[in-house]
């Protein structure tokens, strides 16, 4: 699909992936960066985490920021309402596909994860080691802390034999990791596959991701494609950026994320989302108000 151009559009809404774009490395949202985001937000603004994380992994401090009312979660499987804690959209996994995912996956040493209703489940005993799969200790840090450990994951999905917002591999070994991504692509239909990791897999039901979700929602609040900003690094933001008006890299972006974007950014330890929201949305608006003041 061709991308319009934004010109004469106002941005007003901001889509903004979690890690790597507007959390530090440490996994971090700074005071500044907090600063910008409420005063979008007291602009107007309609501000939302656009992650691939499960609604439970987004920060308590995002979520809880004043006017934040809305989330794409899981690359875009869960939309939810905030503030009257309604989903507005679910886009699952069905049982039969995730089953085929999760039994390819298995095959290599991985530690597998399926999120429910915006939860997500791991084994027990690969979290307690999540050091072997993440060595990044910040995200190492954030996946044990924000995930349900259960005695058997697999076992689990098993018996509940129910669609999934979606299914999430991390393995070993990066040569791990292609081995399966390509097993997954060539043996299981109707998917959407990615991963903001170097090691990890994200396998999503076709059609779902992050910019259809964006979408999805501004159709529902009455913005235009061309009013939508979206912030990303990592393979799970392509589609976003390329499906909003404006599609803004990070510096720390793969060069393949940098390729589908408008625009790139400073790094997310130099607050690049922060910066692109001042130099895209609320310059603009400043420089309007100041006019109707003359």
């Amino acid at each position: 699909m061709t991308k319009c151009s934004t010109k004469g559009y106002r941005i007003k809404m901001v889509g903004l992936d979690m890690d790597g774009t507007l959390l530090t490395t440490e996994k971090e949202l700074t005071e500044h960066t907090k600063e910008v985001l409420l005063e979008a937000i007291d602009r107007g603004v309609t501000v939302l985490p656009a992650t691939g994380r499960p609604l439970t992994g987004i920060p308590e401090e995002v979520l809880k920021l004043p006017g934040v009312r809305y989330a794409v979660a899981s690359n875009g499987a869960r939309i939810v309402d905030l503030k009257e804690d309604r989903v507005i959209y679910e886009g699952l996994v069905s049982y039969e596909t995730g089953s085929r995912v999760l039994e390819i996956c298995s095959r290599y040493d991985a530690l597998m994860e399926i999120y429910y209703d915006g939860v997500g489940y791991a084994d027990e005993e690969k979290l307690k080691r999540i050091d072997e799969y993440v060595p990044k200790a910040p995200m190492a840090r954030y996946i044990a802390g924000s995930r349900c450990p259960v005695e058997d994951v697999m076992a689990m999905f098993e018996e509940r034999k129910a669609p999934t917002d979606k299914v999430h591999a991390l393995f070993r070994t990066k040569e791990e990791r292609e081995k399966a991504w390509q097993e997954v692509e060539k043996e299981v239909p109707d998917i959407e596959i990615t991963g903001a990791l170097s090691n990890n897999i994200e396998v999503n039901a076709k059609g779902v991701n992050k910019g259809r979700g964006l979408l999805i929602l501004g159709e529902l609040l009455g913005i235009r494609r061309e009013e939508i900003m979206a912030v990303g690094d990592g393979s799970n933001d392509i589609a976003m950026l390329r499906e909003a008006g404006l599609g803004v890299a990070m510096e720390n972006a793969t060069d393949e994320v940098k390729a589908a974007a408008d625009v790139i950014t400073l790094s997310n330890d130099r607050e690049g989302a922060a910066a692109a929201i001042e130099k895209y949305v609320l310059r603009d608006l400043r420089q309007n108000e100041a006019h109707d003041k003359i």
